[in-house]
């Protein structure tokens, strides 16, 4: 049972290997775009799997703490400074005695920051997908090349169809693995570029939310609240 399972394995191996020989030259530029973006789409599903499973929860435990122990707050986020959202707050809750403009400034200079690391890869992605069709495209052209080398005047009983035939193969074969590529690739990168942009939305949610609290107590002191330097319950 183990050799026939086993077998049954190398057939499907030795059939992917002359499917990816059938193909031509530029099934491997293809095979490098398939490794490179599968690995990048694993590292983007491990940091977005990080950032919704925790960060919405962490950041509605800090605006809820916050007003009654701005300490814990930042404690909080110190211990989670892996999340975006996290170091978003902590660089302007880290401000030595900032009035609501510095406050708020922090705040969008420090959200403008993160977008690099939330849109990382995007522009791979859409390298990968706009040039896997085309090197299917091309490989497409080279196999007719090869069909129509193969022809010859005068052939029409067909006796020479091997050239033909090969030549066919490796045009359908690099176009399908072309768009499969391109397929693949954009599924996921449409995914990542969702996430991004609910991202973005959530951070102006609570940052605007954490402002409002930062101004409610600054104004109700005749000096400027700052978070590190008082106590841990604000004056109501």
């Amino acid at each position: 049972m183990l050799s026939g399972l086993f077998l049954a394995k190398l057939e499907a191996l030795m059939a992917i290997v002359n499917l990816f020989a059938a193909g031509g030259v530029v099934m491997w530029p293809l095979l490098g775009f398939s490794i490179l973006a599968v690995t990048l789409i694993l590292e983007r599903v491990i940091f977005w799997q990080k950032v919704t499973r925790q960060q919405d929860h962490l950041i509605r435990e800090v605006l809820s703490l916050y007003p009654r122990s701005s300490r814990a707050a930042i404690q909080k986020l110190e211990q989670n400074s892996h999340l975006p959202v996290s170091r978003i707050f902590l660089s302007a809750l880290e401000l030595q005695q900032p009035n609501p403009e510095e406050f708020r400034l922090a705040l969008e200079t420090a959200a403008q920051a993160e977008i690099p690391l939330l849109k990382r890869f995007n522009t791979i992605f859409d390298t990968i997908i706009s040039l896997s069709p085309l090197l299917g495209l091309l490989g497409t052209v080279l196999g007719l090349i090869t069909s129509f080398a193969a022809l010859r005047i005068g052939d029409l009983a067909g006796t020479q169809t091997t050239g033909v035939t090969s030549g066919i193969s490796e045009a359908l074969v690099s176009t399908a693995t072309g768009l499969v590529v391109a397929i693949f690739t954009m599924l996921f990168a449409n995914t990542f570029r969702g996430l991004y942009q609910r991202q973005i939305a959530l951070i102006q949610e609570y940052g605007g939310q954490l402002e409002l609290l930062y101004r409610r107590y600054y104004e109700k002191r005749d000096t400027p609240f700052a978070p590190l330097m008082i106590g841990d319950r604000p004056p109501s």
